[in-house]
């Protein structure tokens, strides 16, 4: 998949949320798979742009852990909970979810 600007995120999101394009229409039309323009609009929806403006940030192990209680505690999808928390990829909560749960707290301290 190439990498899109803020812009170019933000310009999909915007033509499904006006309600002229569908999100398949969408993903074939900039070449992408319908579940990537699903996760742009929920990142969308909870934090607007600024959900687009972080490249990288370093978690630290506290917040990690915030982020999997709240998943147990509320039975919220990876997807939704990177939407609420602001964090770009869901699959990066199922890396800290897997870490977790083999070798617990300290493999969540980066290194």
């Amino acid at each position: 998949m190439a990498k899109f600007s803020i812009e170019q995120k933000i310009q999909a999101v915007e033509r499904y949320i006006n309600g002229h394009e569908s999100m398949n229409g969408i993903a074939k039309d900039i070449g992408v798979t319908r579940r990537v323009i699903s996760d742009w609009v929920r990142l969308y929806q909870e934090n607007g742009r600024e959900a687009f403006l972080k490249s990288y940030t370093n978690y630290s192990a506290e917040f990690k852990m915030n982020v999997l209680n709240y998943m147990n505690e509320t039975g919220t999808s990876s997807i939704d909970t990177a939407a609420i928390f602001n964090i770009s990829s869901p699959g990066l909560i199922r890396t800290w979810k897997i870490k977790f749960e083999i070798g617990g707290y300290d493999t969540l301290v980066s290194k």
